[in-house]
């Protein structure tokens, strides 16, 4: 499948071409240690509140929570958490209730799927005026923390709170964006603005494009916001070569290769089949159970000669989600070459050849949560009437673009 490889090296962002996994690097200074180093200037005199999760941790992987409550002269007032918890110890789709944190002693409020009136009125009675947000991402539109992001941006404009966002890197690196731009019909909190499936920025920029281009229309005026930027960090770095400790961001994100195939692969959560939620490989692994075939998807899915990638037939068992503890069938997804892989690109060659496609029941919800996934509701019935590759792509060309076009006005590095 020629096309489909040349496609794929078409979206290659040429400055990362020579990049080899783990190469030597000075180690990338986050937000938070930029602003530490600076004596905490940003804080003094304020109340804060703090967004945050297990991610949220300086180079020696203490919790800035921690590292903030023991700094004199530095006040901080309440910590807000989103899915999964502050803590992180909820599954996809849960968080923590309220609570006092036991090692600091202070609120913890949870903010997951909280917008609107109901976030501000959170707000309001925690008493912070400045709100410090620092989250790793995974780099993919359909991952939440961005849209707490984006909801707690919303939420200060209306009620006056300062925000300060403390800039991470994107795991996945800096690339150029790829991948279907979100219908803001199919608004939803795994999508709440029309940018790219895979948009390429890191939490700070998008900050900066989210205060521009949507909180404005959503909250009646922009938000008083403030980015710190990371030092170190270039556009053609993948999280493994930042020097920095990496945190699973979410259970089922073990690792940065997870993170790279998740743009892609995360799709099949609109499907019947499993993504291998509680296995070694979650988003590496596809399957369902009871997939007889006269030629394994996998040895199906090796003929295309996808870029960056290769295939094994296996077995598993999910831990959670779809066919929990039952044996499945799939495939196994191993990255060569992440600098020509797309994932983008994968995730839909996978879905054209996927076991059970012709079947009534193959999409969840009847399709509605692919297209919520996807961002466009097209996508699935190209998928259902066998559209080429090279055409599925095609028809988000036009407002990748001008996406590209808006995210290239935020970019800080």
């Amino acid at each position: 499948m020629m096309g489909a490889a040349a496609l794929g090296a078409a979206t290659v962002n040429r400055r990362a071409q020579a990049a080899s996994s783990c190469r030597p690097h000075e180690p990338v200074k986050t937000g938070f240690t930029v602003m530490r180093d600076a004596g905490y200037q940003a804080l003094r005199g304020r109340k804060l509140g703090l967004i945050a999760n297990p991610t949220s941790v300086d180079e020696r992987l203490r919790h800035i929570a921690d590292v903030l409550h023991a700094t004199p002269n530095v006040r901080l007032t309440a910590i807000f958490g989103p899915e999964h918890g502050f803590r992180g110890t909820a599954q996809a789709g849960f968080s923590e209730k309220r609570s006092t944190d036991p090692r600091t002693g202070i609120s913890v409020y949870d903010i997951y799927t909280i917008n609107g009136p109901a976030l501000d009125a959170v707000f309001r009675a925690s008493g912070v005026d400045l709100m410090v947000f620092d989250i790793q991402d995974v780099g993919a539109r359909f991952y939440t923390y961005i849209w707490t992001l984006f909801d707690s941006m919303a939420g200060c404009a209306r009620t006056g709170i300062e925000i300060l966002v403390l800039d991470r890197p994107n795991p996945i690196s800096g690339r150029p964006a790829s991948g279907p731009v979100l219908d803001p019909a199919l608004s939803s909190f795994v999508g709440r603005a029309p940018i790219a499936l895979r948009h390429g920025m890191t939490i700070g920029e998008l900050a900066r494009l989210f205060n521009t281009a949507f909180i404005p229309r959503m909250a009646g005026r922009a938000a008083r916001l403030s980015v710190i930027p990371m030092r170190g960090w270039t556009r053609d770095l993948y999280y493994d070569e930042t020097g920095l400790p990496w945190v699973p961001p979410s259970p089922n994100m073990p690792t940065v290769e997870t993170a790279l195939a998740y743009p892609g692969t995360c799709l099949f959560e609109g499907t019947g089949l499993s993504v291998g939620r509680g296995t070694a490989a979650p988003f590496l692994t596809l399957g369902m159970p009871d997939t007889p075939e006269d030629r394994p998807w996998a040895e199906r899915v090796m003929a295309m000669n996808l870029p960056g990638c290769l295939f094994r037939e296996c077995w598993f068992t999910p831990g959670s989600d779809a066919f929990a503890k039952r044996l499945c069938h799939g495939l196994q997804l191993v990255l060569t070459d992440r600098t020509r892989f797309d994932a983008v690109l994968t995730g839909f060659a996978l879905l054209r050849s996927a076991p059970g496609r012709q079947q009534p029941d193959f999409w969840r919800s009847g399709g509605k949560t692919f297209d919520i996934l996807s961002g466009q509701r097209n996508l699935r019935t190209m998928l259902d009437r066998n559209a080429s590759l090279p055409d599925i792509i095609a028809s988000w060309q036009g407002d990748l673009r001008r996406f590209e076009t808006l995210r290239e006005a935020h970019l800080l590095y």
